[in-house]
C-alpha cells in the first residue's frame, strides 16, 4: 500500500526528490564541463597511444583552441562525460584535469581525484573516403555526434591585411599549421561532401562558415554550394546553416533564403557598442558598424522566421548584464543569440588574457536557457542554428525535462 504524509503522496515525493537529484547531477555536469573548455584536459603521450585515436575514434581536426598548437600524436575529437554530455577536446598540458589510462580505457581525473571514465567519438569510415579532386572528407568537413557537419571554405580571414582582426580570433595563426591545409573547398568539393555525409548519416544538418571576405563573393559562393547540393540531390530547401557577414543592402539575405538554405548565422560577437568597436574594428568599419549588424539580424529573423537565426556573443568580454541584454533582444524578435565561453587562444591579440571562472560562465549560460524558454523556442530551434551541443543546449535540454535519469542522451538530428 502507498503511505502517505496528509493528503502528499510520499511515492511522488520521492520521485520528485530523485528528478531533481538528477538533474542537480547532470548541472553539475555541465559546469564540469565549462570548466574542462577552460581549463583544457592534459595527458600523457603513452597512455593516448593506447586510445585508438585515429583508427576506432575520430581525431580532431581544427587545432585552434588548444594551447599548443601542434601535437607529435593525434588528439581525441572530443569525449562523453560520465553522464553523457560531450565535450570537444581542447589540449593544455598545464591542466589539472587528465586524461589516464585503466585497463585501456580512458578515464578523467582531477588532479588526483577520479572524476570518471569517458568515451570518444567512434569514427566512421566516412572521414577516409576520398572525393574526386583526391581529398579526404576528412579535408573538406567536420562530423559531429549529432549527425551534422560543417564545411570551414576558408581558414584565412582578408581583416588580416587591413589589421583590423577581432582581438580573440586566432584564425589567421592556425591557417597554415599541421592538418589544416590552406585551400578554398570548392562548391564542388562541398556538394560531394554532402552527398557522402547524407549517405552515412551525417546530413541532418549543414554548417557553412569561413573567414570573413568580401561581401559580393561571400554572396556568389554561397549560392554555388546550394546550386551544387541541389543538383546532386534532387532538394529543394538545404537543412543548414549559412554564416555570413551582416551585408550592406539587407536585401542580400532574401538570396539566402530563396537559394534553399534553411538558416542564417550573422555572430555580433560583443553587444556593447563601444566594446564591439574596440574588439572587431574590421566588423564596426566593413558592415556599417554595431548598428547594422543588429539590423541585420533582426531583418534575417523577419525573412527566415522565429528560430532560423543565430548569432553569437563572445561571452566574457563584456559585462554579463550587457550580454543578457543583447540576447533578450534578439529573442524578442526572434532570433536566438548565444553566448560562446571565451578562451583565449594562442596568437590572437588577446593571447594570456584570463577568461571569467567557470561560475560566471555557468550562471550565465543557466540566463541564457531561461531566456530561450520564455520567448517560446524549442531544442530544434537551438539545433537548427547551431548543430552540436554546446553548454546552453545541455542546460536547456535539462530544464526540459529531456534527461533519461541522471543522463542527457544524444540528441540527433532526424536524416
Amino acid at each position: 500500500m502507498t503511505s502517505t504524509l496528509g493528503d502528499v503522496n510520499v511515492e511522488f515525493l520521492e520521485a520528485e526528490a530523485a528528478t531533481d537529484s538528477a538533474r542537480e547531477t547532470l548541472l553539475k555536469e555541465v559546469e564540469l564541463k565549462i570548466d574542462l573548455g577552460i581549463e583544457g584536459v592534459s595527458f600523457d603521450p603513452v597512455d593516448l597511444r593506447k586510445f585508438g585515436i585515429g583508427t576506432d575514434y575520430l581525431e580532431q581536426q581544427h587545432v585552434g583552441m588548444n594551447k599548443i598548437l601542434d601535437s607529435d600524436c593525434l588528439l581525441p575529437h572530443g569525449f562523453y562525460l560520465p553522464h553523457g554530455l560531450f565535450f570537444p577536446f581542447r589540449w593544455d598540458p598545464r591542466s589539472q584535469y587528465r586524461l589516464k589510462e585503466e585497463s585501456g580505457k580512458p578515464v578523467l581525473f582531477r588532479s588526483q581525484e577520479r572524476v570518471g571514465a569517458v568515451n570518444f567519438f567512434e569514427r566512421t569510415p566516412l572521414v577516409d573516403y576520398k572525393l574526386s579532386t583526391g581529398h579526404t572528407f576528412n579535408q573538406i568537413a567536420t562530423l559531429f555526434t549529432e549527425g551534422s557537419f560543417s564545411v570551414c571554405y576558408s581558414v584565412e580571414c582578408s581583416l588580416q591585411d587591413k589589421g583590423e582582426d577581432c582581438l580573440f580570433c586566432n584564425i589567421n595563426t592556425t591557417a597554415g599549421l599541421k592538418h589544416r591545409e590552406i585551400f578554398i573547398k570548392t562548391p564542388q568539393q562541398v556538394g560531394e561532401a554532402y552527398v557522402l555525409a547524407r549517405s552515412a548519416g551525417f546530413a541532418g544538418h549543414l554548417n557553412l562558415t569561413g573567414g570573413f571576405v568580401p561581401e559580393r563573393r561571400e554572396v556568389e559562393y554561397y549560392l554555388d554550394v546550394a546550386d551544387e547540393i541541389k543538383e546532386r540531390t534532387g532538394l529543394d530547401n538545404i537543412v543548414g546553416t549559412a554564416v555570413i557577414g551582416a551585408p550592406l543592402d539587407l536585401k542580400v539575405i532574401d538570396k539566402y533564403k530563396e537559394a534553399g538554405y534553411s538558416s542564417v548565422a550573422i555572430d555580433i560577437e560583443i553587444w556593447d557598442k563601444n566594446i564591439f568597436k574596440a574588439i572587431c574594428p574590421g566588423k564596426d568599419k566593413r558592415n556599417g558598424g554595431w548598428e547594422h549588424w543588429v539590423d541585420a539580424i533582426v531583418y534575417a529573423a523577419e525573412v527566415f522566421g522565429k528560430g532560423n537565426v543565430r548569432s553569437n556573443i563572445v561571452g566574457g568580454l563584456e559585462p554579463k548584464d550587457s550580454t543578457l541584454e543583447g540576447i533578450e533582444f534578439f529573442a524578442s524578435k526572434g532570433a536566438l543569440c548565444f553566448a560562446s565561453v571565451w578562451q583565449p587562444t594562442v596568437g590572437s591579440a588577446l593571447e594570456g588574457h584570463r577568461t571569467p571562472e567557470t561560475g560566471w560562465h555557468f550562471d550565465l549560460a543557466q540566463k541564457i536557457a531561461t531566456i530561450y524558454k520564455q520567448y517560446g523556442f524549442t531544442t530544434r530551434d537551438l539545433f537548427n542554428t547551431i548543430n552540436r551541443s554546446g553548454p546552453i543546449h545541455d542546460i536547456f535540454r535539462i530544464f526540459a525535462g529531456e534527461n533519461e535519469g541522471d543522463r542527457l542522451p544524444r540528441w540527433r538530428f532526424p536524416q
